[in-house]
């Protein structure tokens, strides 16, 4: 980022059935039922969710649904996420030139095609996923289970170590254990489906103090990634770009769904402004 700017059926035993006791209390048996469905509802929930919207969820499963003659049911709440194609609708960000001096490539483009893809590969798994331009005017206060802003590194030959990916979240959020576990997901699962190094010495002050962290709500939890190099990771960035998305995806997933992987610490910016 320039600051230029995933039976067979089987019979089964007949049962007596048994008759209703008397003096059964039909209040006791829905709040026992309640009580149920809220007890293992906390036991699969990962409690580093988003606290809001798990209480909203809770609600609409213990709320009596209207059935199919008095209307349709009421859907249980999609967890929001939010993508950043970064510089979209800005400026180019990081522009590659070819041999005459012309443009043949911006880093706008590419990180639209990624977050694009991602998108897609969120909203397919049952997810409401907003594709946000860099200002956009959505993001202040903006309330998600996460935000993640795709962006690339330089078009320029620097040397041959720069090859890599860089994932960063604010050292200023409120909530350094789902930071760390956002940014060590992205890390982790990205690394496994790109085959790309972590560039961690190139973090920039403009990852870890990047815009949109002081502009969402404090209780969305985001990440900035930088895909990779535009130069040496051109190849993977434009011809592999499912692979790349979908790397991405993988680390959104494993920190929504609260899956394993290692902590990290929160990197901190290895070049100084």
């Amino acid at each position: 980022m320039e600051s230029a700017n995933e039976p067979t059926a089987t019979k089964e035993p007949t049962i007596a059935r048994r008759q209703k006791p008397r003096g059964t209390n039909p209040f006791l048996s829905t709040l026992g039922i309640a009580l149920l469905i809220a007890t293992l509802f906390t036991a699969w929930t990962p409690t580093s969710f988003f606290a809001s919207n798990l209480e909203e969820q809770l609600r609409t499963l213990l709320t009596p649904q209207a059935n199919a003659q008095n209307g349709p049911l009421t859907p249980i709440p999609q967890v929001r996420i939010g993508i950043v194609a970064g510089h979209m609708g800005n400026d180019s960000g990081a522009v590659c030139l070819d041999e005459n001096g012309l443009p043949t490539l911006t880093e706008a483009d590419v990180n639209l095609s990624i977050a694009t893809l991602v998108q897609r590969s969120l909203t397919e798994r049952g997810y409401q996923v907003d594709l946000l331009n860099e200002f956009d005017t959505r993001l202040n206060g903006y309330r998600a289970a996460a935000v993640v802003s795709i962006h690339n590194d330089s078009c320029d030959y620097i040397n041959d170590e720069a090859t890599g990916f860089k994932v960063a979240a604010s050292l200023e959020t409120r909530d350094v254990n789902r930071a760390q576990r956002l940014t060590a997901c992205l890390t982790d699962r990205y690394q496994h489906m790109t085959g790309l190094d972590f560039h961690a010495n190139s973090i920039t002050p403009d990852m870890t103090q990047y815009h949109a962290f002081s502009e969402i709500d404090p209780n969305t939890i985001t990440a900035i990634i930088e895909t990779g190099f535009l130069y040496l990771d051109q190849n993977i960035l434009t011809k592999q770009t499912d692979v790349v998305a979908e790397g991405v995806t993988q680390g959104i997933l494993c920190f929504i769904n609260n899956e394993s992987v290692l902590p990290t610490s929160l990197p901190l910016p290895t070049i100084q402004p």
